[in-house]
């Protein structure tokens, strides 16, 4: 078979690996990320149908380089410094401590002397940024506060192969390598470029590119610019993911941001299930065979080592436990960098190739292992299980402050928003705040009986306080918190029913409605006028309920529940007009007296 023809084979083995897997464990409730792994077991070490899945491996790996292009589009720069904290706190601290443990752990086993057990601590210490993205993308979970400190780990771990690599070179003390200072200053002067071109190339070029109207060289540009920015951090020793993802960060704040997320999403897509699908079929079965009891052994030590040293590190550092719990399965696994560290460690002669074999099989399969472990996670979370997202008012303020953003503020938003009003909105549901930005909403995650939420929210700066939640005792919290600590702040609030209706004017509030009043009301009109009345019939009705039942309002408020009884209705009405007469009509003589056709013949 020709070369072309057999690289249009393995392209469809590929694909078809990918179409056929994704759906049957999507629909199993495993995850796409083990489907793929499945069928790269499949394509190569069973059936023998790919054997080069180190060379896929290496071209598949642009889709991880792509993924962290995106995710560098959603972080702006501000952003970025924000978490600063986890990213150089909780980063560091979990490198460290995980791979000393690891290190020693390896020391104790006697399969490597002092230098090769450090490289396997560390290499192991890292985690696969692929897997666990891409499973915190499969769960739409990348903006929670779990998700966002999962990601400043595995950013700082990327940020870590250069001094690995450079201990390394340190380690092998029989060749010389360079200093590993210079390799430093190398990395430090390749981001500092990057930066630099950030800032002042790139949005230019995309301008120019974008006033051709050439929709294909938007594309191009795209990929110019990821692959580029990928290859220089690669030559300065970094690894190409840091490229993209900075790229991503300097280009977070362009008007093109969307556009180019459009652009480069598809080929992320396709490459990261073809890099799982490699990984699969890097797989080698021969040495999970000759070191079954060595592996069965290792691959669970060291997920559980680097799962309870995570948890604790994150509950040390103001974690929850139902967040902590979900950090450490989700980064238990080895890292894609650990292969590039143990052949790294291979070639300079710190241990044999036979055992860098046998750590990229412990790696391998500790990933396929993850989408399982997260899972089994959900057994371990205690009490009511309520998702956060990451609290992050960049850009809030403004006339009105929503607090709640249920159907009734969903629907009163459109009434302010279509009246030329800004509004800004926060709400404490996770899956509310995803499905309101699948339609272009622009809604911030935060508690609102909090202080520091509403200030940061700019309940300063607005001129009403709408409260729309749903739970009474969450809206008189928050109506009690306003009243205190913002005493001149407008508020009109959402009461759960009649009952919350009269407290809240015992509050004192500018204006309070019941949800049901005014649906039920115009449901009865729409009812009578289906049973034959007039439309201002109909409409005469309602109002006249409306007024009595507010009268029966202000009675209840100060006389009790049961004043006011007799403006119900418990039985139906004899016909008679709602509205008294202006003056009184004799009608004993003149039958038509005070009629149309008394007017017209006088």
């Amino acid at each position: 078979m020709s070369e072309p023809n057999a690289l249009f084979t393995e392209t469809i083995l590929l694909l078809g690996g990918a179409v056929v897997s994704a759906p049957i464990f999507k629909r199993l409730g495993l995850g796409t990320v083990l489907g793929y792994l499945a069928a790269g077991v499949v394509i190569g070490p069973v059936f023998h149908g790919l054997t080069d899945g180190e060379q896929i491996l290496n071209v598949a790996e642009l889709g991880v380089v792509f993924l962290l292009f995106i995710i560098g589009l959603e972080l702006k720069p501000t952003r970025l410094w924000q978490m600063r904290r986890d990213i150089f706190g909780l980063g560091t601290a979990q490198v460290v401590t995980t791979g000393a443990a690891l290190t020693f752990l390896t020391y104790l086993s006697g399969l490597l002397g002092w230098a090769g057990s450090v490289v396997t601590g560390f290499g192991l210490a890292l985690s696969s940024t692929a897997f666990a993205m891409q499973i915190l993308d499969d769960a739409g979970e990348v903006n929670t506060q779990y998700g966002q400190r999962s990601f400043s780990m595995l950013l700082f771990q990327d940020l870590a192969i250069v001094p690995l690599l450079a201990l390394i070179n340190i380690l092998d003390t029989g060749k010389g390598h360079g200093s590993p200072v210079v390799d430093f200053a190398i990395a430090i002067g390749a981001v500092g470029a990057m930066i630099v071109m950030g800032r002042y190339l790139l949005t230019p070029l995309f301008q120019i590119i974008a006033r051709t109207g050439a929709r294909e060289a938007m594309i191009a540009a795209a990929l110019f610019v990821v692959m580029g920015a990928a290859s220089l951090m690669q030559l300065a020793g970094l690894s190409m993911a840091m490229g993209a993802f900075l790229s991503g960060v300097m280009l977070a704040e362009s008007s093109y941001r969307h556009e180019l997320e459009a652009d480069i999403e598809p080929f992320r897509g396709v490459l990261l299930a073809i890099f799982f699908i490699a990984v699969g079929l890097s797989l080698e079965l021969e040495v999970l065979r000759d070191n079954a009891l060595l592996i069965v052994v290792a691959v669970p030590v060291v997920m559980a080592v680097k799962a309870l040293l995570i948890y604790a590190l994150c509950r040390m550092t103001g974690s929850s436990h139902n967040d902590a719990v979900r950090i450490a399965f989700l980064l238990p696994q080895g890292g894609e960098f650990g292969f590039v560290l143990f052949s790294a460690a291979a070639g300079a002669g710190l241990m044999p190739s036979s055992t860098a074999s046998l750590l990229i099989a412990i790696v391998t399969l500790s990933m396929a292992l993850t989408p399982l472990g997260t899972m089994l996670s959900k057994r371990l979370l205690k009490g009511e299980e309520h998702e956060e997202l990451d609290e992050n008012f960049e850009g809030a303020g403004a006339d009105v402050l929503m607090i709640g953003f249920s159907r009734f503020g969903q629907i009163s938003s459109q009434i302010l928003l279509a009246g030329g009003r800004s509004v800004t909105v926060i709400d404490f549901s996770a899956d509310r705040i995803r499905q309101a930005s699948a339609f272009g909403f622009r809604i911030y995650f935060g508690d609102g009986t909090r202080k520091d939420v509403l200030r940061a929210a700019g309940i300063e700066r607005a001129k009403i306080v709408v409260i729309c939640t749903q739970k009474r005792e969450t809206t008189d919290k928050i109506v009690e918190l306003v009243q205190s600590d913002y005493p001149h702040t407008r508020l009109f609030v959402r009461s759960y029913d009649r009952i919350h209706s009269i407290a809240l004017r015992n509050l004192n509030v500018d204006y309070e409605l019941r949800e049901t009043l005014e649906s039920g009301l115009l449901f009865g009109r729409r009812t009578l006028e289906a049973l034959g009345l007039s439309e201002a019939e109909a409409y005469e009705i309602g109002e006249d309920i409306r007024r009595r039942d507010e009268q029966r309002l202000v009675l209840q408020a100060s006389e009790g529940l049961q004043a006011g009884r007799d403006m119900l209705f418990s039985q139906p009405v004899k016909p008679e007009p709602l509205v008294k007469p202006k003056r009184v009509v004799d009608m004993s003589g003149d039958p038509l007296a005070g009629t149309a056709d008394a007017v017209a013949d006088a």
